[in-house]
């Protein structure tokens, strides 16, 4: 009964103070809209740097050869390490903790040729298991390198997207020849769309990709330009770099501690980097919304002392016909929920259906694609109910404190 005759006041005072009430209710409406949309949005943006600098390997490290910086075993420092395909299946053979492993042979400035198009590009020859490694997928009806491919040499190419767009243009290019040198190569695949943040030799969707064996024909090449590896899911990649140390500091006589002796960029430091900024800027945000949500909470208690001052004379007469302290501080403390859950849920509303139209405006690109953080979500219900609550109550007791002569004086 009593909650049904709050809700009747309510909507009495929202009809006399229809400003009053729209200006309060607008506090909690931006607040909320605000702490929604900046939780939506951090999550957009966080998803959208992991997925970018994904695109260049999950759990994957690159290593590049380099020279010892230690003496060993009576070996003088200096000693320039190379890698070859056969250290490549002495790591993969050896390792307890790798997943995946594949050598990149890189070849620069190869011109590329079909009908008029023509153009210099990075061309890398690889294992079949670099399209699991660095992610990159081929396209539906077309496929990466295979085994057979490397064991009969074959003359296949796979093509970043990009570059099939720069050469083929609106043609279908698998099953296509192109130059390669002036040698004819079949597209046996186009890799599917990726973001991609980060590179070592530039975009994968403008470079090409060989047999390894075919490239190795080609250019008569002996070593390789970097190895890609991957850890296991239950091993670190740390392990796994310490494993890879060892075997070939055993195959190379350098001491496995020597990190002069080969590069290694584990990229998993920089998606734990991000992971680790990006869970700072969500608190951020929260910090920020919370504020201006005080900041409404603050404008509602202040509505509310208002009130308490001209319904004074009102408070005074129902204490005189029987009406109890709990009575009164419940009335008020309610009227103040219903205020901040209009605001609030109006805000929610608001803030969802900006979130339903933002992908019309085709920015995903460059902040990712806003979602609905649930976790964000209930910390806003949360926080909204306390700012409600402590709004509320001050000027409830207030008023539940007046004695029935005091109010009729005062009025």
């Amino acid at each position: 009964m009593i909650p049904l005759m709050t809700i009747k006041q309510f909507f009495n005072d929202l009809r006399r103070q229809k400003l009053r009430s729209a200006l309060t209710m607008f506090g909690i409406f931006w607040g909320t809209c605000s702490i929604v949309l900046l939780f939506a949005f951090g999550q957009g943006i966080t998803e959208s740097q992991i997925k970018a600098q994904r695109g260049l390997g999950d759990n994957i490290a690159i290593i590049w050869p380099g020279v010892t910086s230690k003496e060993f075993r009576g070996l003088p420092t200096g000693r320039r390490i190379r890698f070859t395909e056969d250290d490549a299946r002495l790591i993969r053979s050896k390792s307890t903790t790798l997943k995946g492993i594949s050598p990149e042979y890189r070849g620069w400035n190869v011109n590329l040729r079909y009908k008029k198009q023509n153009t210099l590009r990075s061309v890398s020859g690889v294992w079949p298991e670099f399209t699991d490694l660095r992610n990159v997928i081929p396209a539906v009806g077309s496929r990466f390198i295979n085994q057979r491919d490397m064991d009969e040499k074959r003359r296949v190419i796979f093509l970043g997207n990009k570059l099939a767009e720069d050469l083929f243009e609106q043609e279908e290019a698998i099953g296509e020849s192109i130059l390669f040198n002036g040698t004819p190569f079949t597209v046996i695949g186009v890799m599917k769309e990726k973001k991609q943040n980060s590179s070592y030799n530039g975009r994968d969707n403008r470079n090409a990709f060989i047999p390894s064996t075919t490239f190795k024909a080609m250019f008569s090449r002996r070593y390789v330009n970097v190895m890609i590896i991957q850890a296991h899911p239950t091993a670190s990649m740390e392990a796994t770099k310490n494993e890879v140390y060892e075997i070939m500091g055993e195959r190379y006589k350098f001491d496995p501690s020597d990190k002069e002796a080969f590069s290694i960029w584990d990229t998993t430091k920089g998606i734990a980097f991000l992971k680790t900024f990006f869970m700072a800027f969500q608190y951020f945000l929260f910090g920020i919304g919370v504020a201006t949500l005080i900041t409404g909470g603050i404008g509602v208690s202040n509505i509310m002392n208002v009130v308490l001052e001209e319904r004074t004379k009102e408070i005074g007469i129902k204490m005189a016909l029987g009406a109890k302290k709990q009575m009164i501080l419940l009335q008020f403390v309610l009227e103040t929920l219903l205020i901040t859950a209009v605001g609030g849920i109006l805000g929610f509303v608001f803030a969802h259906a900006l979130i339903q139209v933002f992908p019309y405006f085709e920015l995903e690109e460059f902040i990712g694609t806003p979602r609905i953080n649930m976790l964000g979500s209930i910390m806003v219900v949360v926080v909204l109910g306390l700012v409600g609550l402590a709004s509320g109550y001050f000027p409830a007791r207030r008023a539940a404190n007046l004695q029935p002569v005091q109010a009729l004086k005062l009025f």
